[in-house]
């Protein structure tokens, strides 16, 4: 059995359905375990992000995905908070050889969040893991954005708070074949 957790931090809800549709395209994939761990703010105490169970969890895991949206051409606050946390992991290698990923959501159709993907691979390649990038061409609304680091997602801001969050159609797809993509080859790698 492979073990894929996605850590995420979701603001207004577009990370979160990223992380769900990551977990539905990597559950197609045979004999996948697939954990989802939302960073929020009660875990955050005087600055600094703490849960032992979920770094727990990480540490047997055979890949991490990461989600942030990108707040002001990074990753948002909550996030970084985790990884400062996650450094303690760091000087043990306990994630050495896992494999990772990641995406992010923004409301424009830059937003800059190329910057929060490659902090993403930053921290994965600090902590010696193997990064996995998205893997599909620009196409039929598949990765629209065109970002190959990691999926990228967009949506315009509601600032009226009227409307559903929900993500574009082909923003979905793209996070879903991600994890589709992500639990083939955490299968592989690990045997």
């Amino acid at each position: 059995m492979t073990t894929i957790s996605i850590v995420y931090f979701s603001g207004s809800g577009h990370t979160h359905l990223m992380a769900e549709a990551f977990a539905e395209g990597a559950s197609k994939v045979s004999d996948t375990k697939v954990q989802l761990f939302r960073i929020t703010g009660e875990q955050i105490q005087n600055g600094r992000w703490h849960n032992e169970e979920v770094l727990e969890a990480l540490n047997q895991s055979d890949a991490i995905v990461f989600g942030s949206p990108t707040y002001m051409g990074g990753v948002a606050a909550q996030f970084k908070a985790f990884v400062d946390a996650a450094s303690g992991i760091w000087f043990q290698q306990l994630w050495k050889n896992k494999l990772a990923g990641g995406f992010t959501h923004s409301g424009s159709p830059s937003g800059d969040k190329q910057g929060t993907l490659l902090y993403l691979a930053i921290n994965a390649a600090q902590h010696s893991m193997i990064w996995v990038g998205a893997g599909e061409m620009s196409q039929n609304g598949i990765n629209r954005l065109g970002s190959y680091m990691g999926v990228m997602g967009q949506a315009f801001p509601d600032f009226s708070g009227t409307k559903a969050v929900e993500l574009d159609s082909g923003d979905r797809l793209s996070v879903e074949l991600y994890g589709e993509r992500i639990a083939q080859i955490s299968k592989g790698w690990k045997s």
